[in-house]
């Protein structure tokens, strides 16, 4: 059995992603923080809103919104819960499907969502300038 060789491209890849990653959890860090502090949203909770807001009926099965927002079942239907407890989410069983479950966006919700986009767009620019991927979220533009 031989042994894989390291390349120089290799370490480019690796390096590449270092510099991704890094800045992914800079930028998820200053939504998180502009999100709680002016809506008392975290940024997965943003994400699951947006989700629904924009999903066929305002709702998608919790089977397809989970990998939609990189988390498991068991951390989506937490997530959902703590949305659930304030009003903003419903689940609502599938009547084709008693193994499935579906999470709608309530009005609440979608008076949130709309309130906290503004906020989240803003963060997400700011957040992205510099980044190497700041050029392909904001098309090089920082107004």
């Amino acid at each position: 059995m031989g042994t894989v060789q390291k390349t120089s491209t290799d370490d480019d890849v690796a390096r590449h992603w270092q510099q991704l990653s890094g800045d992914f959890y800079r930028i998820a860090a200053a939504l998180d923080r502009a999100l709680e502090r002016e809506h008392q949203l975290s940024g997965s909770e943003f994400d699951v809103l947006e989700r629904l807001a924009n999903a066929d009926r305002g709702q998608l099965r919790m089977s397809e919104l989970a990998p939609e927002v990189a988390l498991s079942q068991s951390a989506l239907s937490r997530l959902v819960g703590r949305l659930e407890t304030s009003g903003l989410v419903r689940r609502i069983a599938c009547t084709d499907d008693r193994r499935s479950v579906y999470a709608r966006i309530t009005g609440d919700g979608a008076k949130l969502y709309d309130a906290a986009k503004p906020t989240q767009r803003a963060a997400l620019r700011a957040a992205s300038l510099g980044c190497e991927v700041g050029d392909l979220l904001c098309d090089g533009r920082a107004d």
